[in-house]
C-alpha cells in the first residue's frame, strides 16, 4: 500500500485557514492528486488542513474522514533557553543535541523535560491511533514490523501538519522524531510518499520513496512558501 502524508498549504494561523498563496498551493495540489487512484482520505480537524483538502475533495467528488489525532502535535515543554513554554519540536539545535537520548528511538521521551510535558503520553496516543488505521488497511504492527493480513496496492492520503507528520514517520521508521523535526523540512502542500515492502511473505515494513515533494508547485510556476524554514543566515531579518 501507499501512504501519502500531506502538509497543509501556507497557513493563516490567526484564523486557522490558508493565505491567498496557500489556496493557490492547494489548487495545484488538487490537480496533482486528481490524477491518482486514491482509496481513502483522512484529514486533521484543524481548519488549515481541512481547507487544503477541500479543493481536492471537491475536484474528485469525494469525502474525507476527520481524525482528531491528525491535528498538529503540540505538547508544551519548558525549553532551557526560553521563558514560558514552547512546542516540543521548537528547540535550538545547540541545546537539544547535547542530550544523547534524544537520538534514541526508545528513550527520547524519557528526558526530564519531555516527561514534564507529558510528551510520551501524547506520542503514544497518536501512534496507537495510527496503528489502528494501518490495521484497518491490512497491516498489523508487531514490534517494529507489520504482519500482513491483507496485502494490497491501496493508496491513502493524510492531510495534516509537519510536526504530526514527523511523529508518524518516526513510528514507521523506528527512529526518534527529534531527528525528523530538526533535520527535515516539509514545505506547505508537500507530499511525502511511503510504500509498504513485503520482502518476506506476511511481513512488511514501510519505506519513504519521496519526502516533502513539491513538484506540483514548480509545475504551476508557484514558488514554495518559506513558512517551513528558519533563515539561512542570522542577518536575514525579513525571514528570521
Amino acid at each position: 500500500m501507499k501512504i501519502l502524508i500531506i502538509r497543509h498549504g501556507e497557513p493563516d494561523y490567526v484564523h486557522d485557514t490558508l493565505t491567498k498563496k496557500g489556496w493557490q498551493e492547494a489548487e495545484l495540489l488538487a490537480k496533482r492528486l486528481a490524477k491518482l487512484d486514491i482509496n481513502n482520505f483522512y484529514v486533521s480537524p484543524l481548519g488549515r488542513a481541512k481547507d487544503t483538502a477541500s479543493l481536492t475533495l471537491q475536484k474528485l467528488g469525494r469525502e474525507a474522514e476527520i481524525c482528531d489525532w491528525l491535528q498538529e502535535f503540540t505538547p508544551r515543554i519548558h525549553r532551557p533557553d526560553h521563558e514560558g513554554t514552547s512546542c516540543v519540536w521548537d528547540w535550538l539545535p545547540e541545546d537539544w543535541t547535547t542530550h544523547p537520548q534524544f537520538f534514541d528511538a526508545e528513550r527520547w521521551y524519557d528526558d526530564p523535560i519531555m516527561k514534564a510535558g507529558h510528551v510520551k503520553e501524547s506520542y503514544l496516543e497518536v501512534t496507537n491511533q495510527f496503528t489502528e488505521l494501518l490495521k484497518k488497511h491490512g497491516y498489523v504492527r508487531k514490534k517494529k514490523v507489520y504482519t500482513v493480513i491483507n496485502g494490497n496496492h491501496d493508496t491513502i492520503v493524510l492531510f495534516c501538519h509537519f510536526g504530526l507528520e514527523c511523529v508518524l514517520l518516526s513510528y514507521l521508521l523506528n527512529v526518534s522524531p527529534m531527528i525528523l523535526w530538526h533535520g527535515f523540512v516539509a514545505a506547505p502542500t508537500s507530499v511525502t510518499t511511503i510504500c509498504s515492502e513485503e520482502r518476506r511473505k506476511g511481513i512488511a515494513t514501510f519505506r519513504i520513496s519521496a519526502f516533502g515533494d513539491i513538484s506540483h508547485l514548480y509545475a504551476g510556476q508557484e514558488q514554495p512558501s518559506f513558512m517551513a524554514r528558519y533563515c539561512e543566515c542570522y542577518g536575514d531579518k525579513t525571514l528570521h
